[in-house]
């Protein structure tokens, strides 16, 4: 008898029929989210379990006696309650480095865009405030050989160090929770203490993993160490930010200007401060969002749940399962 899976959110048909050749499938086919009181009810026969952000926790486990592996279509896994899973025998897999390059690109836009205006003078323009003689008043900030600060020097922060090295001349400099000799003699690239990286950067991209050592890494005292000229990337977890820290900043200018692709709460309420600031880049939590590389991370998942679920080792099995 073939494994049951069931597919919380709609997949590319060739994931599905990939899953199909060794597993029974239940789907949901709204484009709309599952409800929550639907998943548990559809896990009850469930094997394995198809998901971008489902809350796997005590409550789920409980209505899936059956269950024995998720597999998640992201990299961040946060959405595992690690230690119930363990306790409850349920493994957990994701999809790492088939975005890396997608997400670079993607912070890379966040830089231009927040240091020429891209988002700000686009509207400028469709508004019809564009006049002779604006002048300065239009100006940016190069990225061209300014200084980058990386935080979090895992594959997607070593990509965006080839890009600003590489293309565009930077100087860059990284924290991570280790030195990475290697990457430093390939790149070109230094190891700084975190506050000498704020200090002395003009760009920050945060790319640090959310968990218990990171959440609200950077807060109030770390954007006081920043220059009033610097401009501060989050593409990490909204959750490493501490979100009224960084609004103060940007209103007292401790900083210059804000892109940010994530957020402590997502959507963001309407009402939300950053969406009445002109000096941020506010983005949808759109990192990986390309057709092929969600292709690539919806084939990758169903590769590992198929592994789990015939006794092999998944690929990518998350770390506190290996």
């Amino acid at each position: 008898m073939k494994p049951v899976v069931f597919i919380d959110k709609i997949v590319p048909a060739e994931v599905e029929a990939y899953i199909a050749e060794y597993c029974e499938i239940d789907k949901w086919t709204s484009e709309a989210p599952i409800p929550r009181d639907v998943l548990l009810n559809k896990l009850e026969k469930a094997n394995g379990l198809l998901t971008s952000n489902a809350r796997i926790d005590a409550e789920l486990l409980e209505h899936s006696p059956q269950l024995q592996a998720v597999s998640s279509i992201s990299v961040g896994y946060n959405h595992f309650d690690i230690a119930a899973m363990q306790r409850r025998g349920v493994i957990g897999t994701n999809t790492p480095h088939v975005l890396n390059d997608t997400v670079a690109d993607l912070v890379l836009a966040l830089m231009l865009g927040t240091a020429r205006r891209v988002a700000e003078l686009d509207c400028y323009v469709k508004e019809g405030r564009w006049k002779p003689g604006d002048g300065a008043t239009l100006f940016g900030t190069d990225v061209h050989h300014a200084s980058l600060g990386i935080i979090g020097m895992g594959r997607i922060g070593e990509s965006i160090a080839k890009r600003a090295r590489f293309g565009f001349d930077m100087d860059v400099s990284y924290y991570n929770r280790s030195r990475k000799p290697n990457v430093e003699e390939q790149l070109g690239v230094r190891y700084s203490p975190l506050n000498e990286l704020l200090a002395e950067s003009d760009f920050i991209v945060l790319m640090a993993p959310l968990n218990e050592a990171t959440q609200r890494m950077i807060g109030r005292t770390q954007f006081q160490l920043m220059k009033p000229s610097a401009i501060f990337i989050n593409a990490s977890r909204g959750q490493t930010v501490d979100e009224e820290a960084l609004i103060e900043a940007l209103q007292e200018g401790w900083i210059s200007a804000a892109g940010l692709d994530v957020y402590e709460k997502e959507p963001l309420d309407p009402a939300h401060p950053f969406l009445s600031m002109p000096n941020v880049l506010t983005l949808p939590h759109i990192g990986s969002a390309t057709a092929k590389t969600r292709f690539d991370m919806g084939m990758l998942a169903a590769q590992n749940l198929v592994a789990a679920l015939n006794g092999l080792t998944p690929p990518n099995l998350v770390e506190e399962f290996q």
